[in-house]
């Protein structure tokens, strides 16, 4: 049988604590999981990174960017997913049980 969540509840530290059907618990920073997204945008941002703006020119923001990264909205994919939707807009990804664990394992505990 496959490994799938049993529980999900959000923390007042921006994270989701997750706890799985082996009793495994992980707490994941809202962080960890938007820069682990798999969708394509994503995906092609990791394989081409933009480069850095110079050092004396400042960096504009977004409203949604300027803000605390939040999950507004988590919607189930099947028997094997969930839809993640962040604060800055972001809706795009698919984060299967399987990564949803292998990111989980990868937060250093505290």
């Amino acid at each position: 049988m496959s490994l799938h969540p049993v529980e999900l509840t959000k923390t007042e530290d921006r994270s989701i604590v997750i706890v799985w059907s082996d009793d495994v618990r992980h707490e994941i920073p809202y962080s960890a999981l938007r820069k682990a997204c798999h969708c394509a945008h994503c995906n092609e941002e990791r394989i081409n990174p933009k480069p850095a703006p110079p050092t004396n020119q400042l960096t504009v923001l977004s409203a949604a960017e300027a803000r605390p990264l939040d999950i507004e909205v988590m919607h189930p994919v099947g028997n094997y997913a969930y839809n993640i939707h962040f604060s800055d807009g972001h809706s795009a990804g698919i984060y299967t049980f399987d990564l949803l664990r292998q990111i989980g394992d990868a937060v250093p505990k505290s």
